[in-house]
């Protein structure tokens, strides 16, 4: 992996014009080769500072979602394995916000794709899986780019702090209500 990442560094570097779209292509193909989108996203802060790093990496985050999209589709026995792990983070549960994806799309230990698997199921079409799979990329290629040599260098302390914050943010934005349908409410044993 270190070797694959080197070379793709250099190859952008020299790349002149183009290197964005490595770059972009980059996001696409890290997942092959086990890289974390948090270092994909460094090498983007690196190599065209925090602006324009956050604009490639949201543009390559989406490009990957779409990807995991058609892949999906393609080969339903991925979407089988990924729901287990879903199931793992989310406990079945369906009704979690946009800005509760965002945050949970922040946390580096989260897999990427268990998140875009949770939008697949529920959104209703592509265009709408599109636009909450760019929304949901904002934030994290944003604090990636800009802090994520801070967050890749923190020590343990510090990134404890960091997750403490994430999931008192994460309480902060759910929401407040449930629904329970009459039937659920009054719901009595059968004899």
């Amino acid at each position: 992996m270190d070797e694959f990442l080197d070379s793709s560094l250099a190859f952008i570097e020299q790349s002149g014009w183009l290197a964005p779209l490595f770059f972009i292509l980059l996001h696409v193909f890290r997942q092959v080769f086990f890289i974390p989108v948090l270092i994909v996203c460094l090498i983007g802060g690196y190599l065209f500072g925090t602006l324009y790093g956050s604009i490639y990496s949201i543009i390559g985050l989406t490009a990957v979602s779409i990807v995991f999209y058609g892949l999906v589709r393609i080969f339903p026995g991925l979407s089988k394995k990924l729901t287990n792990i879903k199931q793992h983070f989310f406990k079945d549960r369906q009704d979690w916000n946009l800005p509760q994806m965002m945050i949970i799309r922040m946390m580096p230990l989260v897999h990427f794709h268990v998140v875009s698997l949770y939008l697949i199921e529920t959104s209703k079409n592509i265009r709408e899986y599109t636009n909450k799979s760019f929304l949901v990329s904002i934030p994290p290629a944003i604090l990636y780019t800009a802090f994520g040599d801070m967050i890749h260098e923190l020590p343990l302390a510090g990134t404890i702090v960091f997750a403490v914050f994430l999931f008192i943010l994460f309480m902060l934005v759910r929401r407040k209500h449930s629904s329970i349908s009459w039937e659920e409410f009054f719901h009595t044993k059968k004899p």
